[in-house]
């Protein structure tokens, strides 16, 4: 017994996460004659579109369980298993509505474009934000923009950030420019650099996060580092000290991956979890007095910045066409700026 829904495009990796609980798209029964095969190729069986690295994916991502309970890619099926296979978007028509909401592009020609995205902006719809979002305004501005396999109702995007982050986002006008730069993102050869706000002072000031991140089997909302090599999929951010301001620092991270909240769960990983993130308990007093007048500082500096102080700063990447290297950057953003203004006069003065 099978329920079908779009398997290859929920495997694709995630880079936003939902708010709310994830939804069924597949709910397969194993027939009473099953023999014991591992679970990975049972679903390449019966889900179409769906290559074993996908589900490998998926499954180590947290959007598999079997009875009820999450499984690793090597668990064999049983008779009478039922497998489900979940996701944060409910199962919905692909179709984008073209809205006529204005864009910030910093560079484009015929095969791409690069945008800065401001924050509270959600990439693409999803459950919660069907519309609003960048790519309801890129097909209103632009037409027929190419759509990676597995992808569908997210044309132009090769990769994403959270809704929260602003920054830069290259955009793919053209297939030639979408296939180049999807695989520059899978060899890791884009240089993205973002700028945040963390609690504390990292020591050393310079390092290496190398650690696996897969999503939380207790919330599947947020992304959680694993000691165990096996679990989660590989992550690597490399980060430097850019200003200490005694409670909080500057701190600028260049992503050699790009998994779901890479830089929010590992900087919370090594003990910085960015400044207002609520997602990982940034929005809470971690360091510092507990003097009220401190505290009010703090939450003055949270209203300033309501939000996860994080932006995609700089981007880096070979033209797909012309073969040309290509660098962007950005400024940051005025709620940005103005928290790191209140905290330079707080350390000055205090």
């Amino acid at each position: 017994m099978i329920f079908s829904g779009n398997f290859a495009a929920m495997m694709n990796e995630p880079m936003q996460e939902p708010d709310d609980d994830l939804f069924e798209h597949h709910k397969i029964i194993a027939d009473p004659g099953q023999a014991p095969l591992r679970i990975d190729k049972f679903l390449m069986d019966r889900i179409s579109n769906a290559t074993r690295n996908k589900i490998q994916n998926g499954i180590a991502d947290g959007f598999v369980d079997v009875n009820g309970s999450s499984v690793k890619s090597n668990y064999k099926v049983k008779p009478g298993d039922v497998i489900t296979v979940s996701m944060p978007e409910p199962p919905r028509d692909t179709d984008v509505v073209p809205e006529d909401i204005p864009l910030n592009i910093v560079y484009e020609d015929k095969d791409l474009l690069v945008v800065n995205k401001e924050a509270g902006m959600v990439v693409h719809p999803a459950y919660q934000n069907w519309s609003g979002t960048l790519v309801n305004a890129l097909t209103y501005h632009f037409q027929n923009l190419p759509e990676m396999e597995g992808n569908e109702g997210r044309p132009g995007l090769v990769h994403r950030i959270d809704k929260d982050t602003s920054g830069l986002l290259v955009i793919a006008k053209s297939e030639t420019a979408m296939h180049g730069l999807a695989k520059q993102f899978y060899d890791h050869s884009i240089e993205r650099t973002y700028y945040a706000l963390v609690w504390g002072i990292p020591v050393p000031e310079k390092g290496t996060i190398d650690i696996n991140l897969g999503r939380s089997l207790k919330d599947r909302r947020i992304t959680v580092a694993y000691e165990d090599e096996t679990i989660g999929r590989n992550a690597i951010t490399h980060y430097e000290l850019l200003k200490d301001y005694r409670y909080v620092s500057l701190v600028k991270c260049n992503l050699e991956t790009g998994r779901t909240h890479q830089i929010r769960a590992h900087m919370k990983h090594i003990g910085h979890t960015l400044f207002n993130d609520a997602t990982y308990g940034g929005d809470k007093l971690l360091k510092g007095t507990q003097f009220s007048k401190y505290k009010q500082f703090v939450d003055n500096c949270f209203k300033t910045i309501p939000r996860q102080a994080l932006h995609a700063k700089s981007l880096g990447f070979v033209h797909p066409v012309t073969k040309e290297f290509m660098q962007f950057d950005s400024e940051l953003p005025e709620d940005f700026t103005n928290v790191i203004d209140k905290w330079e006069h707080y350390v000055q003065y205090n």
